[in-house]
């Protein structure tokens, strides 16, 4: 069986990225098709196979402007030739799951969520205060179209999968169509040495994630402003100028940080901060992993990923809600166990991941053989 593997792009090793490499290796020959690589960003399962880019590759500057060229993206995508691939799997938050599977071909898409820039999200990337009056009159004009072809390409898929429950809820939504649910995999294993209760922490709270205007940091910014405790930001990204610009002076930005360095600061942390609606988001389960609390907004993926005993929620995204928060998980936290944390964090494993996987892609292509 021929597998081709489809992705959004590969410029920085984020959560969708974790994803396609797990599922690189569960097709070790399986070739990539993207908008746009930034060769040498992925780790060796992405990076040591072939690697076909359309014609965005060549644009100057593409990888510091690519959301820019969105409403190219549809064209990009669907000028990929997979002739020959019986399967196609496609890691799509954006236009991979628009691509065109050959004759004959079956196609799975992993939804990280419905094209994020035109749906729910837009006043996120495009409202008022988030970019110039011409790009949101621009986004405006095309969101219409872009819709569109979301909900038309959605008809070529064979058979979706989704990242979590809210996802596929909003795949039902937007679509109307069903979707399995097969949470992300998380590397568990990397955070398993913990600290023991109340020994190796540090009083600051700790937020994780790409300056991305839906994470909403500006939240935990306005938040901490007001609170006394200290705020350690881990992460980089498209709101970085502007973060800067209105920094509370209890707040320490640490830039992108490896892999070793945010282990070590989940685990001296006194509780991941998450602000973002997201639809499933590692950090906290990374966090949980690490043996650590979190402080999550009681929307999206969190509700799935966070219980009672190992996290406290709020419910409005507002600075004034997360102030509330962090004072409950004050007098909360004295009751919490890392061994819970750490419990609730092993459900979202590779293995589970990937032979969930595996039984949808079995499923799909013996029903194509009946």
């Amino acid at each position: 069986m021929r597998v081709a593997l489809v992705h959004d792009w590969l410029v920085t090793y984020r959560g969708g990225e974790k994803v396609l490499e797990a599922i690189c290796e569960m097709y070790p020959r399986a070739e990539i098709y993207t908008l746009l690589h930034r060769p040498g960003s992925m780790p060796e399962a992405i990076e040591n196979r072939p690697i076909h880019t359309s014609f965005l590759q060549r644009i100057p500057g593409i990888y510091d402007s690519y959301r820019h060229w969105l409403p190219l993206f549809p064209a990009a995508i669907q000028s990929f030739d997979l002739s020959g691939a019986d399967l196609v799997i496609s890691s799509s938050h954006c236009a991979a799951k628009g691509i065109r599977k050959p004759k004959g071909a079956r196609h799975l898409s992993y939804l990280h969520a419905p094209m994020r820039y035109m749906w729910d999200r837009f006043e996120d990337y495009f409202g008022f205060g988030r970019a110039s009056l011409p790009i949101r009159l621009a986004a405006l004009a095309l969101r219409p179209a872009l819709q569109s072809w979301d909900r038309r390409t959605a008809k070529a898929v064979d058979r979706f999968v989704a990242n979590s429950d809210y996802i596929a809820n909003k795949i039902q939504r937007i679509y109307g169509r069903p979707a399995a649910v097969i949470p992300p995999p998380v590397e568990l294993q990397r955070f398993a040495a913990a600290p023991e209760e109340g020994r190796g922490l540090s009083d600051y709270f700790l937020w994780v994630g790409a300056f991305a205007p839906y994470k909403r940091l500006d939240i935990a910014l306005d938040a901490f402003r007001e609170l006394s405790f200290p705020l350690w930001v881990a992460g980089s990204g498209q709101e970085e100028k502007r973060i800067r610009r209105t920094l509370p002076p209890n707040v320490r930005l640490l830039g992108q940080v490896s892999d070793e360095a945010l282990v070590d600061l989940y685990r001296r942390a006194r509780a991941l901060v998450f602000t973002a609606e997201e639809d499933f988001g590692l950090a906290p389960v990374e966090a949980q992993a690490a043996g650590r609390p979190v402080i999550a907004l009681a929307r999206g993926g969190a509700l799935e990923t966070v219980t009672p005993r190992t996290g406290v929620f709020f419910s409005r995204q507002t600075p004034e809600d997360l102030i509330g928060a962090v004072r409950r998980f004050e007098k909360w936290v004295k009751a919490f166990s890392p061994l819970d944390a750490r419990s609730n964090a092993q459900r979202f494993t590779k293995a589970s991941f990937q032979g969930g996987l595996h039984a949808q892609v079995e499923e799909l292509m013996d029903f194509r053989a009946a």
